[in-house]
């Protein structure tokens, strides 16, 4: 006999349980929960709102109402920013800015996790220091150095480092490592250092340690990283604008000031080009969501 027949109580899979109410505490959770998502979604849903009405229909009845529905404002923010082109630029800049940063982190983390010695820990501060410091305390002393620094032909069509592709991807890579390092060392570190002794006895040296024994054990966090340095690096916008003056160079993000008047800014043009900006983010965070779910939450049961 259960100890829910002892006691009287129904058990928890009945249909009486399932229909006792919910505590006081629980309801006011579940509201201040539902508030907070729809806060949160709201700017998004509002952007969404305005980009699908024409400018004439909110002028003459305020953005506060419904009607004036087209399509429209997606067209011509495609031409007039020229997305497809810009599309392109944030592809070329996102992708071996994502590559690299994840490369040097994981060597830079196996390095920490893997050995002991004195410098251990002040080299782990030293890569997450960098997160802690402003970029725009950085802004005079780069731009300088970035337009003093020459480049070879065959690796842009920019003589300087200043308004070429690289320069960005070299600056994501330097801000972003900092945090890769730090969870990757603290993933690392988890891992069993039976594997490595493992490895040791059968001959492995230190890359093939790194490269076939840890590489694949923490491809949950790297799918997880892969995902977040994704979205920042796209997204990133102020260094673009301070580092580059090519408009045909810069990225989609960029690209946007390119739908605002000198005198007038239509706000539904906008909107419609932000969310156009804004689908291969979530196209990306839909498609590893499982990956970055399974990141983040590994090891969380563990005791």
């Amino acid at each position: 006999m259960s100890t829910a027949t002892l006691t009287g109580e129904a058990p928890a899979d009945t249909p009486a349980a399932r229909r006792r109410p919910l505590r006081p505490a629980r309801v006011v959770l579940h509201l201040f929960l539902g508030t907070v998502a729809v806060g949160w979604l709201f700017p998004i849903l509002w952007a969404v709102l305005t980009s699908l009405r024409s400018y004439e229909y909110t002028a003459s009845n305020g953005y506060v109402s419904l009607g004036g529905w087209t399509f429209d404002n997606y067209l011509t923010a495609w031409r007039t920013a020229e997305f497809g082109k810009h599309f392109l630029n944030s592809l070329y800049i996102t992708v071996p800015a994502v590559l690299l940063t994840l490369f040097l982190a994981s060597c830079v983390a196996f390095v920490i996790a893997r050995f002991s010695w004195k410098l251990n820990i002040a080299l782990l501060g030293l890569f997450t220091a960098a997160n802690l410091l402003p970029q725009q305390a950085l802004l005079i002393p780069l731009f300088r150095m970035f337009t003093q620094i020459p480049l070879p032909a065959w690796m842009s069509d920019s003589e300087l480092l200043y308004d070429s592709y690289w320069g960005l991807i070299l600056v994501n890579v330097a801000f972003q490592c900092g945090f890769c390092v730090f969870v990757l060392s603290n993933y690392m570190k988890a891992l069993p250092h039976e594997l490595y002794e493992a490895a040791m006895v059968d001959g492995a040296s230190v890359w093939r340690q790194y490269w076939q024994v840890t590489m694949p054990l923490c491809r949950p966090a790297l799918a997880a990283l892969a995902t977040l340095e994704v979205t920042w690096i796209y997204n990133e916008f102020f260094w673009a604008t301070v580092l580059m003056r090519t408009g045909d160079k810069f990225p989609v993000t960029s690209s946007l000031n390119n739908l605002r008047g000198e005198f007038f800014t239509d706000n539904n043009l906008v909107s419609a080009g932000s969310v156009l900006v804004a689908i291969p983010t979530l196209v990306i965070f839909f498609l590893l969501q499982k990956q970055f779910v399974r990141g983040l939450t590994l090891g969380a049961s563990k005791g």
